[in-house]
């Protein structure tokens, strides 16, 4: 299968070759055809499948040129994932000259109002940036012809439903929604009911889990010696380039403050930071200036980053499938990579969920007490 036989036309075939992508995903040969048939979309794939250019290639396909009014919107959780996808963006508008404003907090909002009062076809923003501009009037949306929800399952895991229901008040009738999401629950399920109109569903097939590269351990340890324990894996380990997980922000900030203050080249990413701050930060991680990430998942959700070769569990998250998402972090692009988590029996049931998931079990150890 070909970008020309989804129906896409010959120079967004060019720019996307100049990418070296040549064959489409299957999400994208699933979705494309359908989003340019103008139907409503439903599309269950996992980060990773190349879901963002499924619904990208087609808005870029159907923004016209000539008119400089917002054509289309995307709606996502996090800046992070906002700022990514204005990246993929990016790169097609090198061939395709869409304008495109990546719209998040964190930013001079003023700086945003006076771009929007220039040519602005594609918006990329989180619910609560987009909405600050409709409130104040810097957005205009009666051109919007299509309006993109991703990854809806952790919007509405985050809270942002009655800030979607306040966008789509400003929608015009007439439109297009297109719905990605990697899981399709209840919430993502009611939303379409509400908004999307005879929508057409499509799931990509998962994806096997390919853990193949990636060597999993548990350390079982107790709550009182949980930290030390860690510490001293991290000493036996000795990591080229490390993600930590843990749960909650303040979770993540303590460990930051206790790893620090033993001298490891370390920073936080959570949702309390500014986004200059968390910018400054996923910098300085992509450049090997800064050895370890301490990360909450909706914070590292989506993030893609080159030569990490470890990832730890400090904590286990709730949901088995983003064991699998923070894992697949490390063990990329030919090269093995190892995943430790760090066990105590508060975490006994999430991790006897996450062995069910994967089908396996994994090698557990712990260090001799003196």
């Amino acid at each position: 299968m070909s970008f020309y036989k989804l129906g896409v036309k010959g120079d967004l075939v060019y720019a996307l070759s100049t990418q070296n992508i040549i064959d489409p995903t299957p999400i994208q040969v699933l979705s494309i055809p359908l989003i340019l048939k103008g139907h409503d979309l439903i599309a269950e794939a996992q980060t990773g499948t190349g879901k963002t250019l499924a619904f990208l290639i087609p808005i870029f396909q159907q923004i016209n040129l000539e008119d400089d009014h917002i054509q289309a919107l995307v709606v996502a959780p996090t800046r992070e994932l906002a700022i990514q996808i204005r990246s993929v963006a990016d790169q097609l508008s090198e061939i395709i000259p869409v304008s495109a404003l990546a719209a998040y907090g964190g930013q001079d909002v003023l700086a945003q109002i006076h771009k929007l009062q220039g040519r602005i076809q594609l918006v990329i923003g989180t619910p609560g940036r987009v909405q600050d501009h409709l409130r104040r009037g810097s957005i205009d949306f009666s051109k919007l012809k299509t309006v993109i929800v991703d990854e809806a399952d952790q919007l509405f895991h985050i809270g942002f439903k009655k800030d979607l229901a306040e966008i789509f008040s400003y929608v015009p009738d007439i439109h297009q929604t297109l719905c990605f999401s990697a899981t399709i629950g209840d919430t993502v399920d009611q939303f379409s009911k509400d908004y999307l109109k005879s929508p057409k569903t499509v799931v990509a097939p998962k994806a096997k889990v390919t853990l193949d590269a990636i060597e999993q351990f548990i350390l079982e340890t107790s709550g009182r010696r949980k930290l030390d324990d860690f510490v001293a894996l991290l000493k036996q380990t000795y990591p080229q380039k490390a993600i930590i997980f843990c749960r909650s922000r303040r979770g993540t900030h303590a460990l930051y403050e206790a790893l620090k203050e033993k001298g490891y080249s370390i920073e936080p990413l959570h949702g309390d930071l500014t986004q200059a701050k968390r910018e400054v930060v996923m910098t300085a991680f992509r450049n090997d200036e800064i050895q370890y990430l301490v990360a909450t998942d909706v914070a590292a959700r989506g993030l893609d980053v080159d030569g990490v070769s470890h990832v730890f569990n400090y904590n286990l998250p709730d949901d088995a499938e983003n064991y699998v998402h923070r894992i697949g972090r490390t063990g990329r692009a030919g090269n093995m990579g190892v995943a430790y988590t760090i066990l105590t029996e508060k975490d006994a049931k999430r991790m006897e969920a996450v062995e069910a998931f994967i089908q396996m079990k994994i090698n557990r150890f712990s260090f001799q007490r003196k």
